[in-house]
């Protein structure tokens, strides 16, 4: 399988309402256990409710709008994705409600509400610009995930270097583009999910502090934006740079940071030098790293 084949493989599997099939359903099941035993019943309700409205309903939407603009299932024209954003929107904030009407679990309740305000933020950036709605869409659950369990949900990390190259490879976007959507989308799922849970009094039980899920993702997110950072400026010996930058980095997560957090800091940048070397010369980040000339 060639490289193209690879990336556009990983871009279907990253769609946004694809890839909340299986992140969502750890969640819930994570949300079913109380007190050690897995409540079955409130398990179906939240997975009905998380299907319907985080995957069932946009892909509706997406498949419709692109047969009607006879376009890819990307919807790659800027222009064109503003009517599946808005349907989007309704959509998580219909199963915002639903949760609160069928008293479901806090977290899932507000997690949908994270999900309805960062699509409205990816609608009025992609006014302007067409940041990637993969990244942001797989940095939501994962920033979840890391609430919900620390370091083993910040191992989904691994997905964001891999979901880069593929939008980048396949030209959907630019590299600023990708790495910027699960930036974004990483930081405000974490600090949405606090303030909510304060401003509407839905208490969120057994989740790691603010703090640390904000040093979970700053590992994540650490070497692609070195990498990306590097991509776009005009200096010489960005290798030697990079590993000065890693090595800070390091330094940093060692002395500031539990030793996990440094751990998903290594998972990530050797996750991201191993695609840069697969990538090969086509990719800006294997001429950083590889190319000495």
């Amino acid at each position: 399988m060639n490289k193209l084949k690879i990336a556009k493989r990983i871009s279907d599997l990253t769609q946004p309402p694809i890839i909340t099939i299986p992140l969502f359903l750890i969640i819930c099941v994570i949300l079913s256990f109380e007190n050690g035993i897995f409540n079955l019943g409130k398990f179906i309700v939240m997975e009905a409710i998380s299907l319907v409205f985080t995957s069932i309903l946009p892909i509706l939407i997406i498949v419709f709008w692109a047969k009607r603009l006879n376009t890819d299932f990307d919807i790659s024209n800027r222009q064109d994705r503003f009517a599946p954003l808005v349907v989007g929107i309704i959509s998580y904030f219909i199963g915002f409600l639903v949760c609160l009407f069928a008293d479901a679990d806090n977290f899932l309740a507000l997690l949908l509400l994270c999900y309805c305000v960062n699509t409205g933020v990816v609608l009025i950036i992609t006014s302007k610009w067409k940041i990637s709605v993969h990244t942001t869409g797989i940095s939501g659950p994962i920033g979840a995930l890391i609430l919900l369990l620390g370091p083993l949900g910040a191992l989904f990390g691994i997905i964001y270097p891999f979901v880069i190259w593929s939008r980048v490879l396949l030209k959907k976007h630019t590299l600023s583009q990708a790495i910027c959507g699960g930036v974004q989308g990483f930081f405000l799922t974490v600090i949405e999910m606090y303030l909510y849970m304060y401003l509407l009094n839905k208490p969120l039980y057994g989740i790691i502090s603010l703090e640390m899920s904000c040093l979970y993702i700053l590992a994540i997110i650490f070497t692609p934006v070195v990498l990306g950072v590097l991509s776009y400026i005009d200096i010489k010996n960005k290798r030697t740079i990079f590993a000065v930058a890693e090595i800070i980095g390091a330094i940093v997560f060692i002395m500031f940071a539990p030793l996990q957090v440094f751990y998903i800091f290594v998972v990530l940048t050797v996750t991201s030098v191993l695609i840069s070397y697969f990538a090969g010369c086509d990719f800006i980040w294997n001429q950083i790293l590889f190319q000495t000339s």
